[in-house]
């Protein structure tokens, strides 16, 4: 057992989660990452641990789950370390045509873990979906904060959310964006922290490109290029218009917790989101340009 045998543990001081997170090392010169979720979310983590192992099956670079068990602190898992640097550090040092190759990387492995089928009976996305809108939308309601156009988000999701009917599901990452990526020593682009794998449509998977596209436009773009081979239909951008009013509304009741920093961070995110879609008088984001 390689948590038996370990001789150093450092903690990781970074990610959203409520896991503990260290970089640990063997008597022989391996190094892991070992993750310690609450012992709550004992049947989530061993459910989780083995869906990564499915996901590792399909041969994308990423955290490969190495081994699982229950410790003192709680059930853990062991991950592959990846020896490199944040995708968020490397790529803006980059130049534009560089960021947009791993756009496509990143598109492309995407595409892989959408390969992965939903489970038979799922409950149908459009009522899963709408039950979110509307809690999203009581927690902007109920809000003491308000962006300063808050009403723009508020009517593009009136107007589109019957496109949710009918939608496909698959398994998600839950949380795809710069910030879960590594470059790693050799250049590859790697994917980390499947924390809040899920099912459900795939291009709601795109929500979290808006950090992608403040970082680097260039990668957000070469990411939606290569998941559909450069032929991006209308209704992808409508709905994912859709998906990214839906987050932005409950981010600012979400930052508030968290201090005046990260209020300013989703207010000058809604202000960039508004920017991008002229007040949602178009539907394909500014910051998309093909090369």
């Amino acid at each position: 057992m390689i948590y038996d045998n370990m001789i150093e543990k450092t903690p990781i001081d970074k990610g959203w989660s409520g896991d503990r997170k260290y970089h640990v090392s063997t008597p022989e010169g391996a190094e892991y990452l070992l993750r310690v979720s609450p012992p709550e979310r004992l049947d989530r983590a061993k459910q989780q641990f083995a869906r990564m192992e499915i996901v590792a099956g399909l041969g994308i670079p990423m955290c490969d789950p190495i081994e699982f068990g229950v410790c003192e602190e709680g059930p853990y898992s062991i991950q592959r370390w990846i020896r490199g640097s944040g995708a968020e550090d490397i790529l803006p040092t980059l130049p534009p045509q560089k960021q947009y190759a791993y756009g496509l990387d990143a598109g492309r492995i995407l595409k892989k873990i959408h390969s992965l089928p939903a489970p038979d009976g799922i409950e149908p996305w459009a009522d899963r979906f709408n039950r979110k809108i509307d809690r999203k939308i009581a927690m902007y309601e109920a809000c003491e904060l308000k962006y300063a156009d808050g009403g723009a988000f508020l009517r593009h999701i009136a107007a589109t959310r019957h496109l949710l009917s009918d939608r496909p599901q698959c398994f998600q990452h839950g949380d795809y964006h710069t910030g879960n990526m590594i470059i790693d020593d050799n250049g590859v682009l790697t994917v980390i922290d499947f924390d809040r794998d899920d099912y459900g449509d795939p291009w709601e998977e795109f929500n979290r490109i808006v950090w992608c596209a403040q970082l680097s436009p260039a990668f957000a773009t070469g990411l939606v290029d290569t998941y559909f081979d450069r032929d991006v239909p209308l209704e992808f951008w409508q709905l994912l218009a859709l998906y990214i009013s839906s987050n932005t509304l409950s981010s600012l009741p979400w930052a508030i917790p968290f201090g005046e920093g990260e209020i300013q961070v989703m207010r000058r995110q809604a202000a960039d989101i508004l920017s991008w879609y002229d007040h949602f008088r178009t539907v394909v984001p500014s910051w998309y340009h093909q090369p």
